[in-house]
């Protein structure tokens, strides 16, 4: 199984920290207690600038759930179209090429689903078959590489399209000041991310996967997600999500990679979801690494934010992009989320 392309979108509107911080100075100025703490809590999100779905004045403006929704289905359609057809270009295929389309979000709701309005606009074939995911969080874009993987180990000549769509700024709480909240505005960004899964034998040239694997951790819900009503969607982050992946992400990797013979030592590239400063930091130490080996995640990071399931995908495509790794080499792309669980790939160049 190979992984044959990855690319991304992102909207056309993109703010610098200071910016952002200004705005919410405005909104919030009748809660002084948040406008003193609002520069050191997003200075300490690591984020420089991001893009956002809307024009930043323009979320004032939107009032409940539904005005909210509306838009985050519209701009998915323009990213999904945009991540899906670049990845496919650079696969050297086309939508009818494709035998499973994996979408995924966890920031908006649409029935039909956001694969299937791209299934009438992009011209996938009728018998295509669709998995519409919601609820993984940031662990989904590592799940559904890996799901699909699954998919065309049983079909060598088939081909699978993992689209995540993440419009984080489109689950803002005008009236949530609370600290998770808070944190959310200065950390999550906007954009899309998509990917071509392809069988053993399908002549398409990609990353070779070679194994994936899934690891839940028991009675840790509450770590991370979402709280759903009549307000949309009110995050839930939890401040031991650190803790957890620094204490389990290491020994489950080196856990995985044994099975194979290897150890952290001998993975030529890294692919990590960067969480925030404090989790990739988490990360880093628990799998022995150095900076140098997550540049890429920290350079997603601060200029695009955590776009959840799509940055793990993003920094997938910097890493073939900027590092071209040698052929033979191995890598290992992980994430982790709302579960809590973790997703893990071993990858060979």
């Amino acid at each position: 199984m190979k992984i044959a392309s990855a690319a991304s979108a992102f909207p056309k509107y993109y703010y610098d920290q200071k910016v952002v911080q200004e705005r919410l100075e405005r909104i919030w100025a009748h809660k002084p207690e948040i406008v003193r703490r609002l520069p050191a809590l997003l200075e300490n999100c690591g984020v420089e600038g991001r893009a956002f779905a809307l024009p930043i004045e323009r979320y004032e403006e939107l009032d409940g759930f539904t005005q909210f929704n509306d838009e985050w289905i519209r701009v998915a359609l323009e990213l999904g179209e945009a991540a899906v057809t670049r990845a496919l270009d650079r696969a050297g295929l086309k939508p009818a090429d494709v035998d499973l389309i994996l979408f995924s979000t966890v920031t908006g709701l649409a029935a039909p689903s956001i694969d299937a309005r791209l299934c009438n606009k992009l011209g996938f074939r009728s018998d295509v078959r669709r998995m519409p995911l919601f609820g993984l969080g940031c662990v989904a874009g590592a799940a559904a590489l890996a799901r699909a993987t699954d998919f065309v180990r049983g079909r060598p000549k088939g081909v699978a399209l993992v689209l995540t769509i993440e419009l984080c700024s489109l689950t803002w709480q005008k009236d949530d000041t609370s600290l998770a909240h808070v944190i959310s505005c200065g950390l999550f960004g906007d954009g899309a991310s998509a990917a071509v899964v392809v069988g053993a034998e399908h002549p398409a040239r990609g990353v070779r996967v070679v194994d994936t694997r899934s690891v839940f951790y028991r009675d840790t819900e509450d770590v991370m997600g979402w709280r759903i009503g009549q307000h949309g969607f009110k995050i839930v982050l939890s401040p031991s999500v650190p803790s957890v992946a620094k204490e389990r992400l290491g020994p489950d990797c080196a856990k995985f990679l044994a099975e194979h013979g290897l150890a952290p030592r001998d993975i030529a590239f890294w692919i990590c979801h960067p969480g925030g400063p404090k989790v990739l930091e988490a990360a880093r130490d628990s799998l022995g690494l150095d900076d140098e080996a997550v540049a890429i995640s920290w350079e997603s990071l601060r200029n695009a934010g955590n776009l959840s399931s799509a940055s793990v995908m993003l920094i997938l495509e910097r890493t073939l992009q900027q590092r071209t790794p040698k052929p033979g080499s191995k890598g290992m792309l992980l994430a982790m989320g709302p579960g809590f669980c973790s997703e893990l790939l071993l990858l060979e160049a």
